[in-house]
């Protein structure tokens, strides 16, 4: 098999994680597939250099930032190399830029354009390893880009789809998806596979395991993702790929949550043609994410909008509807920064009626108020107090048969 596997920072955290990560590459070659590699800096580098520039600077350049951050995983990708050199396997370490990346030129979260992978590929033919930096590449006018946080994972996925891999190896401290988080219930149970649209709707709701850039891009080349624990290599941990239509699903495969969230009400606003676009294009312009939306019935031609946005845009965009209130004939800007996002996900909603009836019923029987409601095809998300989140997410998973499961 040809494989890319990617470590992510906990992996490649100190030298004796790095000892034990070129062990499990060294385990794959033996088993006689080819290997690349995808690394992420070590855990907490970034985080030292961003702050190292903000010590230096209070605006400091996208263009540089990008330069600066981009060392991290050059550093895990040089030792990895390293140790593998060691080891006695022929491995060479390529930047973003070497390993044939090319982005456009949106600092900080620039999308990969193209990967120009045959050099790689004639490595790994020959048994070589290239370990390859996640995170970055370079633009048309060869300036160091970087994707944005979570990065690696997009880099992998783009890297597995480049070299024709089988298969994309994601590495974390995790051994994969649980039915929903362990530290909530210790009856959450590990999901064996699980589909790209549920994938995605876990990571969009803050499951930190899979970044949702690399989900959506492996969807569209349906290239399958083995989420898996670098510190239990051998245990077998959760498939992403294409739905499977041959197996009857469960009503819903897990229950996720979000506490990074925010919610606010434009209060009074004329109910006429083009008010939400004069809303929420100055927040969009503003780079704040609008999630669920909500807006009441007309009284007198007047409305109420409802959304929500991360918790950390909360102020910004408090300030910002304040500055355009009178713009916008509103009565008053109120918020709240309280709030949390609760979802059932499943892609058994399709032949399981009554799902979100029954996901109703049992929030009212534990006396738990839904302040927002939004539904998608295979997902049910309300919105409610932060404070009853753990009560709401173990009552959910065991009203739908998913504790221990």
């Amino acid at each position: 098999m040809r494989i890319v596997q990617k470590f992510g920072g906990t992996s490649v955290g100190s030298l004796e994680r790095i000892k034990k990560t070129a062990m499990i590459v060294k385990q794959s070659l033996e088993a006689g597939n080819e290997i690349a590699v995808v690394v992420s800096a070590m855990s907490g580098e970034t985080n030292r250099l961003i702050q190292l520039a903000k010590d230096m600077s209070d605006e400091p350049t996208p263009r540089e930032m990008d330069a600066l951050v981009a060392t991290g995983e050059q550093v895990s990708a040089a030792l990895l190399a390293i140790e593998l050199q060691r080891l006695g396997i022929a491995a060479y370490s390529f930047n973003g830029a070497q390993a044939g990346f090319k982005t456009n030129d949106s600092f900080e979260r620039a999308s990969i354009q193209t990967v120009e992978s045959d050099h790689l590929i004639a490595h790994m033919k020959k048994g070589a390893v290239p370990v390859v930096t996640g995170f970055q590449g370079v633009d048309q006018h060869g300036n160091i880009t970087t994707l944005g946080r979570g990065g690696s994972d997009t880099s992998a996925v783009a890297l597995a789809i480049a070299v024709k891999a089988d298969i994309c190896d994601i590495y974390t401290d995790v051994d994969g998806i649980y039915t929903t988080d362990p530290r909530i219930t210790n009856k959450a149970s590990k999901i064996d596979h699980i589909s790209y649209e549920e994938m995605l709707e876990f990571a969009s709701l803050g499951a930190k395991v899979l970044q949702t850039r690399s989900v959506g891009l492996a969807m569209r080349y349906n290239m399958p993702i083995h989420l898996r624990s670098s510190f239990e290599p051998d245990v077998l941990g959760t498939m992403v790929t294409k739905e499977d239509c041959q197996m009857e699903r469960a009503e819903i495969t897990g229950v996720a949550y979000n506490r990074d969230e925010a919610k606010i009400t434009i209060q009074g606003i004329p109910d006429q043609p083009g008010i939400a676009g004069n809303v929420f294009a100055p927040v969009a312009n503003a780079g704040i994410n609008v999630d669920v939306i909500v807006q009441n019935v007309s009284e007198d031609g007047f409305t109420d909008l409802t959304f929500t946005v991360p918790r950390n845009d909360f102020h910004a965009t408090i300030k910002l509807l304040n500055d355009l209130q009178t713009s916008l004939n509103a009565r008053a800007v109120i918020g709240d920064d309280s709030v949390a996002k609760v979802s059932i996900i499943g892609v058994g909603m399709r032949s399981h009626a009554g799902v979100a009836k029954k996901m109703f019923q049992v929030l009212a029987n534990e006396n738990i108020n839904i302040q927002m409601i939004t539904t998608s095809e295979i997902k049910v998300t309300v919105v409610l107090d932060e404070k009853y989140v753990e009560l709401a997410v173990r009552a959910l998973h065991q009203a739908f048969g998913l504790d221990g499961k």
